[in-house]
């Protein structure tokens, strides 16, 4: 009877402890397009955690304790989300809090038309590309990142940030999914961790574009570049350069567009770079 009371309580719902490590530190904010980092207890093994169906990447902290670094997508409600973890133990249901943050907005005009309200034919290929890039953000390649706390790619002000509403000529599109750094072109990309190159391609609104995929989730996108150094499959490690700055696709100057993804989800890339503003 009480191995079952114990079984039943393993099962239970139960709330995130606060991370209190370097990564929980730094990287914790639960808001839609943030990050939360729950702590899961300090066992020999890696406990497996799962979010909306999607594996998570989980690392040990400064403190030992084995974290959860979970991705929350923009259009996440606030309120109580459900973390289901598996460990030696039994499986649990770990519940926390998402807050509120507000994005501004940004009007952008383009004299490219197309590239507000593409044609048929743009519209498949983009249909096209986007699978790609849907399957290069949904892969869970089993490996620990080599480290979650990153460099910048660039080094160069910050423009554009993540989540904003954005309109092209008037007309809103979906909120910006990244971080962008103006630097001129030619500027080196540098890798922020190692990685594997999963994409090199050329879109039609991304521009020249590369994935480096970090592991257990962990993905970086790098978009209108003018050419990479990199190909599909290539390993690379933190600070080498993979690519060099550019204007290609929908852009309207030299800049980077920086994305970072965890579990299916693209977050704030600031969060990782110590420049998260609440």
């Amino acid at each position: 009877m009480f191995r079952v009371i114990l079984m039943l309580c393993a099962m239970a719902l139960q709330t995130a402890a606060h991370a209190q490590g370097d990564i929980g530190r730094l990287l914790n904010h639960p808001v839609p397009g943030g990050v939360a980092v729950i702590e899961l207890g300090k066992g020999l093994a890696a406990p497996e955690a799962v979010y909306l169906n999607n594996r998570v990447l989980v690392v040990r902290d400064s403190d030992r304790q084995w974290v959860a670094i979970v991705g929350i997508a923009l259009k996440t409600p606030l309120g109580k989300q459900a973390l289901q973890v598996q460990t030696a133990q039994g499986k649990r249901v770990v519940a926390f809090s998402v807050g509120p943050r507000t994005y501004r907005e940004q009007h952008i005009t383009l004299k490219n038309k197309n590239q507000v309200n593409p044609d048929p034919a743009q519209l498949k290929r983009f249909e096209r590309e986007y699978l790609a890039q849907m399957s290069a953000y949904g892969r869970y390649r089993d490996v620990p990142p080599s480290n979650v706390l990153l460099d910048e790619p660039v080094h160069g002000r910050l423009s554009s940030p993540f989540g904003l509403r954005r309109f092209f000529n008037g007309e809103e599109r979906s909120p910006h999914s990244g971080l962008d750094f103006a630097v001129p072109k030619g500027t080196p990309v540098k890798a922020p961790a190692d990685g594997i190159v999963t994409i090199v391609d050329d879109y039609f609104f991304n521009g020249k574009t590369v994935f480096v995929d970090h592991g257990q989730g962990f993905i970086t996108m790098y978009c209108h570049l003018s050419a990479s150094k990199v190909k599909p499959g290539q390993s690379v490690k933190r600070g080498e350069v993979i690519a060099y700055v550019g204007s290609t696709g929908r852009a309207t100057g030299p800049h980077l567009h920086w994305n970072v993804s965890l579990n299916g989800a693209r977050v704030d890339p600031a969060i990782f770079i110590g420049a998260f503003r609440p």
